[in-house]
């Protein structure tokens, strides 16, 4: 360990997901005191402290936040809905941040019936909560586990629908497709470690409240 390190014991440790949602979420935690000058900086570290502070903040990909904190690596992470529901992770969900709101949808080709005595074919890169919701629509379907642009399944005809997270429903229109049935809304949540929750319980509560007091303030 570096000379002058503390143990990571000694810190909230705090999983952000890389990009837009993990800035957002970090301009959160520095609102309310909890703030890391250096992470502002523009160099390539993964990892920044602040001892006055006590915090310890990790860029991870967004959909490992929640392994870091299931795991036990960081204390309490920032996660979106779907991911949550995606991975079943073992975690605390303590609060809904109300960023990075959008929601989880059933979309395809304009006109297209989700529920029929066939079996549907659903692309996605959701397959966990595709399979989920529709078996609670009694409904047998085939998945197509897709990693990069699931709009263009149902457009050569490799799906029926796609089960994809919709923001503003451009991406749809633009290529004569429509959301069809809302799954989930989906916003950022802060999660927290079973573990780490009962050990650190003052100082995560104490964080909780001071979001939540922000949040309020806000609204």
């Amino acid at each position: 360990m570096k000379e002058g390190w503390k143990s990571l014991a000694e810190y909230i440790n705090i999983a952000l997901p890389k990009g837009r949602l993990g800035e957002k979420a970090y301009d959160i935690f520095e609102s309310i005191g909890y703030g890391c000058p250096s992470i502002r900086e523009q160099n390539r570290k993964l990892i920044f402290e602040n001892e006055e502070n006590g915090v310890r903040y990790f860029w991870v990909k967004p959909s490992d936040v929640a392994v870091y904190v299931e795991r036990g690596a960081a204390d309490v992470g920032i996660v979106g809905k779907d991911i949550l529901l995606e991975q079943g992770s073992d975690v605390y969900e303590l609060l809904d941040l109300g960023i990075g709101k959008c929601r989880m949808a059933v979309a395809g080709l304009k006109g297209t019936r989700v529920h029929s005595d066939h079996t549907l074919r659903v692309a996605t890169k959701f397959p966990n909560i595709a399979r989920e919701y529709f078996r609670g629509q009694s409904q047998e379907i085939e998945i197509i586990k897709l990693h990069g642009s699931i709009e263009i399944a149902p457009i050569l005809n490799m799906s029926d629908v796609i089960v994809d997270i919709v923001e503003t429903g451009t991406t749809l229109k633009e290529n004569n497709m429509e959301p069809l049935e809302d799954i989930v809304q989906i916003s950022a949540r802060l999660i927290a470690n079973k573990a780490g929750y009962k050990f650190k319980n003052r100082q995560i509560r104490e964080m909780c409240e001071k979001i939540a007091a922000l949040r309020e303030g806000k609204e």
